[in-house]
């Protein structure tokens, strides 16, 4: 089990020059955006705009702090993010137009390059104990909150909001929060393509 913990997270400007995301982890390492297998990283939102187009790219946004975000397509759907709601899944070379419901929020956000990688988000809330095992190549837990604790059966970590944990295949780890309702992400990274 690898910690990445969030001070040691490397901050840039958005694609589209609208803002600024962290890196938590990338894939090969050091890519750039616009040449990685897989992306996972967390972006602040402070005024309405379009996303970045990513062609060739599969998206999943969660709202992270703040009151939400409504992202509305060029087709016509919109769909509401809260701190609750689950993950929204869209290609990234959809275009789309992020309207904030009410003041900025923090956003965590996982791409993947369609034919190469896919990926699953799924959000957990304490106080567990949730045992969590990886059956996907890759396994990143990302904590929204202070607190969570992660025993893998011999040694235990723990998590503060931001910090981030990465799994194998085949490892497993028990997860536990001081308080109801913590938040945690669960992110599966899975290969489509041989290496």
């Amino acid at each position: 089990m690898r910690i990445i913990r969030a001070a040691e997270c490397r901050s840039m400007p958005w694609k589209n020059g609208g803002g600024t995301t962290t890196e938590i982890a990338v894939s090969p390492e050091g890519a750039s955006l616009s040449d990685f297998d897989w992306r996972i990283s967390t972006a602040h939102v402070g005024a309405d705009g379009p996303f970045s187009t990513f062609p060739g790219i599969d998206r999943t946004l969660s709202v992270l702090k703040g009151n939400g975000i409504a992202l509305a397509f060029a087709d016509g759907e919109t769909v509401r993010l809260e701190r609750a709601s689950e993950p929204c899944a869209f290609a990234a070379d959809r275009p789309v137009e992020g309207r904030l419901l009410s003041g900025p929020i923090d956003d965590l956000n996982v791409m993947t390059r369609r034919g190469r990688w896919s990926h699953q988000m799924t959000r957990l809330t304490g106080p567990g104990p949730i045992e969590l095992a990886a059956t996907s190549q890759i396994l990143i837990l990302v904590a929204n909150a202070n607190r969570w604790t992660l025993t893998d059966g011999s040694d235990a970590e723990s998590l503060g909001t931001g910090d981030s944990a990465m799994l194998d295949r085949g490892e497993a780890v028990t997860l536990l929060s001081e308080r109801d309702g913590d938040a945690i992400y669960a992110i599966a990274l899975t290969s489509e393509a041989p290496f």
